[in-house]
């Protein structure tokens, strides 16, 4: 249900604006202008500020929220928990082991992530994105029946996306996440097979190469709900 919500709210924001917020965020948070356990802005008041839509300065607090640097309180406001942003480097953002070892909750984190990413990837219409998403494509057909390999171009399929979206928070949360459950791929794919994958990913290439960022995300949304249909299912 969370992941239809996230959808519903990533159709309409405009990518461009979102950006625009946590890059506004990050330079707040960096320049020490908000002090730690303070309240920062109002989703109204930043959407005064900047001239963006509510629904786009939600989407890019729900990624600070995401990544434990803000914190929000209900009917008190968003407070700044920590000021240290070295998550975008790979560092400490509050994901490790012991939040990820619900594989079902892992794939919930991504489903409210990877299909964003997914559509600000897609509209950016980058070809070499494109043609980097179709080697890993053909590189985890050739893998099929090496649960390792083939697992290790699924996860660089769905990184390069997230780098590819332009939203460096994005793609470190996800970074950080894909290491810490790399074994446990593998062991996911011993329940996924390896047909959903595939079958999936070629459709994605396409919507890239027929720059349809729209049913990107949507198919991206599809095969993660897939993966946890499944995973309940097995359970």
């Amino acid at each position: 249900m969370a992941a239809v919500g996230a959808r519903n709210v990533a159709k309409s924001a405009k990518p461009g604006a979102s950006r625009q917020v946590a890059e506004y965020l990050y330079r707040n948070i960096a320049g020490k202008k908000w002090p730690v356990g303070g309240k920062v802005p109002s989703e109204n008041a930043l959407t005064r500020e900047l001239g963006v839509s509510r629904v786009s300065v939600r989407l890019a607090i729900q990624q600070f929220i995401t990544l434990g640097v803000l914190e929000s309180v209900r009917g008190k406001g968003t407070f700044l928990r920590t000021d240290n942003l070295d998550v975008l480097g790979g560092g400490a953002s509050g994901i490790g082991e012991g939040e990820c070892r619900d594989l079902a909750k892992v794939l919930q984190f991504r489903s409210l992530l990877e299909p964003e990413a997914c559509f600000l990837a897609a509209e950016r219409d980058d070809a070499g994105l494109t043609e980097r998403l179709g080697r890993q494509l053909h590189l985890q057909v050739s893998s099929i029946g090496d649960t390792e390999e083939f697992v290790r171009h699924d996860i660089l399929f769905h990184l390069a996306i997230s780098e590819g979206c332009g939203n460096p928070l994005i793609h470190a949360a996800l970074r950080e996440v894909f290491g810490q459950t790399r074994r446990d791929h593998q062991r996911i794919n011993a329940i996924f097979g390896y047909k959903d994958g595939v079958y999936y990913h070629t459709l994605i290439l396409k919507a890239f190469e027929n720059h349809d960022p729209g049913l990107a995300r949507k198919l991206m949304a599809e095969h993660l709900e897939q993966a946890i249909a499944l995973l309940v299912k097995n359970a």
